[in-house]
């Protein structure tokens, strides 16, 4: 399989702080790659990095072995997609607000839909509450409302960011049969610490 996505000596500083001290990263086509650590060890870091929020100095992002300049929107267009840890929702729009959101860089309304619709198939529990506000649901419903929204774009990449963060085992369990699904049957390649 082909690598697709690279970080090759990554450096990031905060300040006098050093995040990430010159690591390497390689994920290949519909592979699923975890990155473990300990708090403050630069995990969420190398995600950021990736995909334009945080500046390396050094360091560089290859894609399908050609370098980029990682910009948040240009990343997405590529065919990369970030899911942010904390549940990060839009508490007062609808689920289906929220997933049209995330599509909002196709140009397509019609394919948006179509997408959305598609989501609604890996998370059926979202198809029933796809008119309320995403800030009434439970934690997990929220988790898997911000992962369906990352979905939208249809990614050859989605890098989440501590997706169990503060929910229940059984939740966590779900979330994560849910990520091998995406893996699975779209293809997409995960990076997940």
């Amino acid at each position: 399989m082909e690598q697709i996505l690279e970080l090759k000596n990554a450096h990031v500083h905060y300040g006098g702080v050093k995040a990430l001290d010159g690591i390497d990263i390689a994920i290949r086509e519909g592979e699923m790659v975890a990155l473990m650590g300990p708090n403050g060890a630069g995990k969420s870091t190398a995600l950021k990095a990736i995909f334009g929020l945080a500046p390396m100095s050094p360091g560089k992002v290859l894609w399908h072995g050609s370098e980029v300049r990682p910009v948040s929107y240009e990343m997405v267009d590529r065919g990369i997609s970030f899911v942010p840890q904390g549940r990060r929702v839009f508490t007062h729009l609808s689920v289906e607000e929220n997933l049209e959101i995330g599509g909002i860089t196709v140009p397509d309304k019609r394919e948006v839909k179509r997408r959305i619709d598609e989501v609604m198939n890996t998370f059926p529990v979202l198809r029933h509450k796809r008119k309320q506000k995403s800030g009434e649901l439970s934690g997990g419903e929220q988790q898997m409302v911000a992962l369906a929204r990352g979905l939208i774009t249809d990614p050859k990449v989605l890098l989440l960011d501590e997706p169990s963060l503060g929910l229940a085992p059984k939740i966590v369990k779900e979330v994560f049969e849910k990520i091998k699904e995406i893996n699975e049957r779209h293809g997409t390649a995960i990076f997940v610490v």
